[in-house]
């Protein structure tokens, strides 16, 4: 079982910034693939971004060259750096966890991207 625990949401301007982390509770090193997902309200959880154990990456569309995942092994920690924010990226963000064939959730954190 592998329990994940999100921070660093908050409420923050147009145009600002913030750093989502994921605090697991197992070795990361051996989850195949780490990866944050958002819901707004009335839609569906979205893939915003992905990291393989080897390092590769995937992005939403309407993410790309804004956000920026990491993981960190040694600290069984993940991270969503995300700059340049926009209204339309508040949400609920959630930490993921995909490791032989099965999903592992945090609780959430709220983003509200608002002036």
């Amino acid at each position: 079982q592998v329990q994940l625990v999100e921070s660093g949401g908050g409420l923050v301007q147009p145009g600002g910034s913030l750093r989502l982390s994921c605090a697991a509770s197992t070795n990361i090193g051996s989850i195949a693939r780490m990866g944050w997902y958002r819901q707004a309200p009335g839609k569906p959880r979205d893939l915003v971004a992905t990291m393989t154990v080897a390092g590769a990456t995937n992005y939403a569309d309407s993410v790309k060259g804004r956000f920026t995942i990491s993981r960190d092994n040694a600290k069984n920690m993940a991270y969503l750096q995300m700059n340049t924010l926009k209204p339309e990226d508040t949400a609920v963000y959630y930490c993921n966890a995909r490791t032989f064939g099965q999903d592992w959730w945090g609780q959430g954190t709220q983003v509200t991207v608002s002036s």
